[in-house]
């Protein structure tokens, strides 16, 4: 896709298409949907050095899963957010941002949003509006610690949102310690949640990072929400029921829920690293959340 993607940016200059996204739509489902799931959207989006994508604010909730580069940001609810290779950025539903780039190379990010069910219940919009006027935050940082969280004269925070920014080296050193706190734990796996309430990052998709073992296969419990897989480092192997997909850095795959899913790590000396996406806060919700095995 990659090529494709930078191709794109040489026909389609941002000001024309004010985002420029290579959707990833599953045909099962019908290419006009732009869907890769019942409740999934994803799209690689390419933002080039200098360019600036206006503030607008939609329904669906988005997430960003940076594929590579530096030097972009995204400015959410007025703060600045920058954009380093596995960090996790979220946009929420109803809240104003924009993407701008100071840096000297592509940058290019996995777009994860909620969008096909929020159609489906035809309650999808989006707003333009002015650029932002960013303000101090560093919620990244004051997060940081397991455990401390910000109480300002006993107060918690009332932001639904709390933190926007998850970035990755603190999600990978915490799968390391993790593993080697536990060296006999299988599934060596951290959920992106809100620090405030412990509850998923936001409603309707779930997030987490998860690590594997150098050499290691891992035979996921069958469950029924869908799953995307993408690879932020290593080399995986993905088996969806008879169907096997080798995974390079930055590579992207969807399993379907109610199939068996195995992952195994294609080197047997350094550990392999996915991102992962689900619908469980969705099936939940819905009491429909089903694991077998």
């Amino acid at each position: 896709m990659r090529p494709l993607l930078l191709r794109a940016g040489e026909l389609t200059p941002i000001e024309k298409a004010e985002r420029r996204v290579l959707v990833l739509a599953n045909p099962g489902h019908g290419l006009d949907k732009m869907q890769a799931s019942a409740a999934i959207y994803l799209g690689m989006q390419l933002l080039l050095p200098g360019e600036w994508a206006p503030s607008h604010r939609h329904t669906p909730n988005a997430v960003r899963m940076i594929v590579e580069g530096d030097g972009a940001y995204t400015t959410v609810d007025g703060e600045k957010l920058p954009m380093q290779r596995g960090d996790l950025i979220l946009t929420p539903t109803g809240l104003w941002h924009e993407h701008g780039h100071d840096g000297n190379a592509p940058v290019v990010w996995l777009d994860v949003l909620d969008l096909p069910l929020v159609h489906y219940l035809e309650a999808s919009y989006h707003v333009d509006g002015p650029r932002q006027q960013v303000r101090p935050g560093h919620g990244d940082a004051v997060y940081a610690r397991g455990g401390v969280l910000p109480t300002p004269m006993g107060e918690r925070s009332n932001k639904a949102y709390p933190l926007l920014r998850y970035p990755w080296g603190q999600a990978r050193a915490a799968l390391q310690a993790l593993a080697a706190d536990q060296p006999d734990l299988q599934a060596v796996q951290v959920r992106y949640v809100n620090p405030e309430t412990g509850a998923d990052a936001q409603n309707i998709l779930g997030y987490s990072a998860l690590m594997l073992r150098p050499g290691q296969t891992l035979t996921l419990p069958v469950r029924s929400p869908a799953m995307v897989f993408h690879l932020i480092e290593g080399a995986a192997r993905v088996q969806v029921d008879d169907q096997g997909f080798a995974l390079a850095e930055a590579d992207t795959c969807c399993a379907p829920g109610y199939t068996p899913v195995t992952l195994t790590n294609r080197s047997t000396d350094l550990p392999a690293f996915l991102f992962i996406a689900d619908e469980a806060p969705l099936h939940r919700k819905l009491g429909v959340f089903e694991i077998r095995g």
